[in-house]
């Protein structure tokens, strides 16, 4: 069980770095990752990653979708793991 936890702390370093390297390729005119990957990968477990991603860099905080989309993905998963614990299913 220990391996969700792997997971979402992986998931979690990987939405912050890209949060990361969009915002630098954002500032320096570079090729750009969409915004379906950033929502997907905070849909995917990295919502965490992805919030303190956007307070860090300054990143996506005007956007509606991510400002009210990335915390109601998070609320979303700590209902999903609270039901998981609440059934006695040990995840971490």
């Amino acid at each position: 069980m220990k391996y969700y936890s792997i997971y979402l702390y992986v998931i979690n370093a990987i939405a912050l770095i890209v949060f990361g390297l969009d915002k630098w390729n954002a500032t320096h005119q570079k090729q750009r990752f969409s915004e379906l990957l950033l929502l997907s990968l905070a849909a995917l477990g990295g919502w965490a990653g992805a919030l303190v991603g956007m307070g860090i860099f300054h990143h996506k905080t005007k956007k509606i979708k991510f400002i009210f989309g990335i915390p109601c993905i998070g609320v979303i998963w700590l209902v999903l793991l609270w039901q998981l614990a609440s059934r006695q299913i040990i995840i971490f």
